[in-house]
């Protein structure tokens, strides 16, 4: 791990500490250097704010893990993965939540998640291409499903697991595939 990446790590681990303890909008930028053990300078090399250091750590914990290899075979795998990161640190995710930043959190949750369905879509449909903008309806579709599906589950305190909640989806995505068949084989 490079040296930057170290010290973004310090600074999120940090931050999120600050989080089990404080709101968001109560944590300034020398409460995390003072809990890191850096100075002003070093953070604002590295973020901008705290909100550009809030979208690291969601997209290096829970987006890019989700990313990573993803497939349409380990979806579920890596969306599992996903989940269990967000509850293990259920106390960092759900303040973020309560934030004044939701909507741009819950925006930034929706656009990474259509690039990834956009992405699978692309890895499936080799045979038969999918129009662009079917391929952008079904991305999105999919991801206000999921993305409302998780923000709904962490906003309701996470009481179910994160097994649970994967198997719905897988559920629904295997019905959604089956009548995805009948509909082209009809044809």
């Amino acid at each position: 791990m490079s040296e930057s990446s170290v010290t973004k790590k310090t600074i999120a681990d940090g931050f999120k500490s600050l989080m089990e303890k404080k709101s968001f909008e109560k944590i300034t930028i020398s409460d995390i250097t003072d809990t890191c053990g850096l100075n002003r300078q070093t953070f604002y090399y590295h973020f901008q704010d705290k909100y550009d250091l809030l979208n690291w750590i969601f997209y290096n914990e829970a987006i890019t893990p989700f990313k990573q290899e993803l497939s349409f075979d380990n979806w579920s795998l890596r969306l599992l993965e996903m989940l269990s990161t967000i509850k293990n640190n259920s106390r960092f995710y759900t303040n973020a939540l309560r934030t004044s930043y939701s909507n741009e959190f819950k925006d930034y949750m929706h656009r990474s998640s259509t690039k990834v369905f956009s992405d699978v879509i692309d890895s499936i449909a080799v045979d038969k291409p999918v129009r662009e903008d079917d391929k952008r309806f079904i991305a999105e579709f999919f991801s206000y499903g999921i993305t409302g599906s998780v923000i709904a589950w962490i906003e309701n305190g996470m009481k179910d697991d994160p097994e649970t909640i994967v198997s719905h989806i897988e559920n629904l995505v295997e019905d959604c595939k089956k009548l995805a068949i009948k509909r082209y084989s009809d044809q």
